[in-house]
């Protein structure tokens, strides 16, 4: 059915318009769509044109960080449901520092948190500079303060804290510090426990209303199984469905009997993941593995490798083709900033590899960017690092036709450069 009110749509820009738009959408009011800089007005004339989920509240368009970018549609109720629990989880509400894209659910469920608290949220702006960033948090002056964070940013405050003391006082004010979007190394998580921090992981995405999993456990009324692998969840905070896109809505939202003879309806999250005494660990996305010399590999599961190790805790791991195995991983990382520390040897890394996981997953190549691009959301753009590899593999070609008897040498072979 049609939504009885209109799309609003609110730049994120306009704060004041923003959080009215959306307390007003989360009391019955006028469905809105945040919209971030820069977008493209058309784009978002045309989604205007769509019929609605019934009871939408909130659309919000995801980043893109796995497929396609979709309209997601959120009633109050779920946006609700998941901003309830996360204060039931944290003790209470509190204050937000909002250090995310508000036209993305982490940023936005920020500001459905404070409204549900009765709190002003704090805007931290401009580029991520941590000194800069736990300065404003000193002006939070609510007995309960949280922020949420990606883990780039996180990796940034840490680095800060550890040889600032001051510095490290005001992160531990923080009541917790919740860490999402995309998998976080041991060693980083490690360091925040020394330091004190109240780091609490969290898993979810747009569809979910944002973190429905936090350290592994489940929060509010939210369930989770694995089916072939995949993680499935369930609750109150699940999308009501996909704007234009009843095709994908019912492929990933399914409804089945349960035990006890009441329908529940299922989101299928595409992420692969294990239930271990009752804690989810997500390994990775299921169509991010690759069929090297018939042995399986997730790509996922080789940046978690790679990221542990000393300088390459920004790497991304894509397919490369090969003419002998298929298909063999290769390793895209930043340059190496001045005064970040030594990086351990790409061949120190292809053995770490082996021994985790097993020849199969020893990249042949790494190349290094300048800069990783990235999302909105702080996640890799793997899209536009994947282009920049394909045009950079065509040059390459190009130069070995011209001269087809030019000696390559193994490093060389191994080690591209931008």
């Amino acid at each position: 059915m049609t939504s009885p009110h209109r799309l609003r749509a609110i730049p994120t820009e306009d704060r004041a318009w923003l959080t009215a738009g959306l307390a007003d959408a989360l009391n019955g009011g006028a469905p809105i769509v945040p919209v971030a800089p820069g977008t493209d007005p058309d784009e978002i004339a045309a989604l205007q044109q769509q019929e609605l989920p019934e009871g939408t509240a909130v659309v919000v368009r995801t980043s893109g960080s796995s497929g396609t970018p979709k309209a997601v549609a959120l009633s109050a109720d779920a946006l609700r449901a998941s901003a309830e629990a996360t204060a039931e989880r944290f003790g209470g509400h509190g204050q937000w520092l909002v250090s995310l894209p508000t036209h993305l659910i982490s940023g936005l469920q920020m500001l459905v948190r404070s409204e549900l608290a009765g709190t002003q949220p704090v805007f931290f702006d401009g580029g991520f500079d941590p000194a800069v960033f736990l300065e404003q948090a000193e002006s939070l002056d609510a007995d309960r303060r949280y922020v949420s964070l990606v883990p780039v940013q996180f990796a940034r405050l840490v680095d800060h804290v550890e040889q600032d003391r001051a510095a490290a006082d005001v992160l531990r004010r923080f009541d917790a510090v919740l860490v999402g979007g995309q998998t976080m190394s041991l060693s980083l998580r490690s360091r925040a426990h020394v330091l004190g921090v109240g780091l609490k992981r969290s898993y979810g995405m747009t569809e979910t209303a944002g973190g429905c999993v936090y350290d592994g456990v489940e929060i509010g009324d939210t369930r989770v199984r694995i089916r072939a692998g995949e993680v499935q969840l369930a609750g109150s905070s699940l999308a009501l469905g996909y704007v234009g896109d009843a095709e994908l809505a019912d492929r990933v939202f399914v409804t089945e009997e349960g035990r006890d003879g009441i329908p529940v309806r299922w989101y299928r999250t595409g992420d692969s993941g294990e239930l271990l005494g009752g804690m989810l660990t997500v390994t990775g996305r299921l169509d991010r593995v690759i069929i090297s010399g018939g042995v399986n590999v997730s790509l996922d599961e080789v940046e978690r490798v790679v990221r542990e190790q000393t300088g390459w805790e920004n790497a991304v791991a894509l397919g490369a083709p090969h003419p002998e195995w298929g298909e063999r991983v290769s390793l895209v990382v930043d340059m190496q900033r001045d005064g970040a520390g030594e990086r351990l040897t790409f061949e120190r890394v292809r053995e770490a590899l082996r021994a985790s996981l097993g020849p199969a997953a020893m990249p042949e190549w790494v190349t290094e960017m300048e800069e990783i691009p990235r999302l909105p959301g702080g996640k890799p753009d793997l899209a536009a690092i994947g282009a920049w590899m394909g045009r950079l593999r065509s040059s390459f070609d190009e130069v070995r036709r011209s001269a087809p008897v030019a000696n390559t040498s193994g490093a060389s072979a191994r080690r591209e450069k931008d």
